[in-house]
């Protein structure tokens, strides 16, 4: 071989290092939401009720959807994978890690990711959900369906919160979530809380929901590593189908410190149109009450990222 030829072969050599090089460090960046909370979170939504253009997988739009699992539980709660927003996110679903089980149900997922999209439509769109039930902040009532309390110990130390943040972990851990040989960088833009129903069975728990709200939206934003993350709450109502007609007795109480929140909090904001949907049974919205309150949330996370609110759609 002479020297131009070994020349020629350097040079291609080079060239398919630095082309390769250049595919491996091509990094995508993706907008990521965490929606939080407990049954109005899960979502009762009918997926038989959806229109048409939310009934289909959403394109370019990721979920990483963490298992529910009670407190204490060591084994099941926070696993999940990252698959391609489609039905089925409500109330029942469940996931082994490997495989996702869809439901029948959805939640504010679906009508939040497409009116995100809408928003931002240049940009790849990552939700991050782990939501349960019945569950509570405060330790006095969070002890059964499951309790957020951070210092909460239970038996193993595993509660509610711990699942969440384990939940954020894995979902960060996977450096290519749409598997397209690209690294992704995940840039939080906003945590959404539909959760308070629990916490407004006593006077007591609905007079420490302020101090609690705030502790732990600060310390999931902590989690996710952005002091100033958006938050978007939603404002607990209620159905009034009792026999002493409120559900939840001191349901105020957490509405005065969801309202306190939103108001002394610059990074927060409240989703008060919850106070109009119709209900499926006495606790959880109907099917269209889901579908607008995600879009609200998703209005309300726009504003306060840019600073603006959106234009009506």
């Amino acid at each position: 071989m002479n020297f131009k030829s070994i020349g020629l072969l350097l040079i291609s050599l080079v060239t398919i290092s630095a082309v390769s090089f250049a595919q491996k460090s091509k990094k995508d960046t993706i907008k990521v939401f965490l929606l939080a909370g407990q049954s109005n979170m899960d979502g009762y939504g009918y997926v038989k009720d959806l229109p048409k253009d939310l009934s289909k997988t959403q394109k370019d739009i990721w979920i990483f959807h963490g298992n529910s699992a009670a407190d204490d539980d060591t084994k099941k709660g926070s696993k999940g994978m990252w698959a391609q927003l489609k039905p089925g996110h409500g109330v029942g679903f469940n996931t082994d890690g490997e495989k996702n089980n869809l439901s029948d149900r959805f939640g504010v997922e679906l009508s939040f990711a497409q009116r995100i999209q809408e928003l931002y439509p240049n940009d790849k769109i990552a939700i991050i959900k782990y939501s349960r039930g019945g569950t509570a902040i405060d330790t006095l009532v969070g002890s059964g369906a499951g309790c957020w309390e951070p210092d909460f110990n239970g038996k193993t130390g595993i509660n509610q919160y711990d699942h969440c943040l384990k939940t954020i972990q894995n979902a960060f851990s996977v450096n290519d979530i749409n598997n397209d040989g690209k690294e992704d960088v995940l840039v939080p833009m906003g945590i959404v809380w539909m959760q308070g129903e629990s916490d407004a069975h006593s006077e007591e728990t609905g007079l420490r929901y302020y101090y609690n709200l705030k502790r732990l939206m600060n310390l999931l934003r902590a989690s996710l590593r952005v002091d100033d993350l958006p938050v978007v709450v939603g404002k607990i109502s209620d159905s009034w189908n009792d026999p002493d007609g409120k559900v939840w007795d001191w349901g105020e109480l957490v509405q005065y410190a969801e309202e306190k929140f939103a108001k002394t909090d610059a990074k927060a904001g409240i989703v008060r149109t919850t106070r109009y949907y119709k209900y499926s049974d006495k606790w959880h919205y109907d099917s269209p009450g889901f579908i607008d309150l995600g879009k609200q949330f998703a209005n309300k996370a726009y504003e306060l990222n840019e600073g603006k609110a959106p234009e009506a759609k």
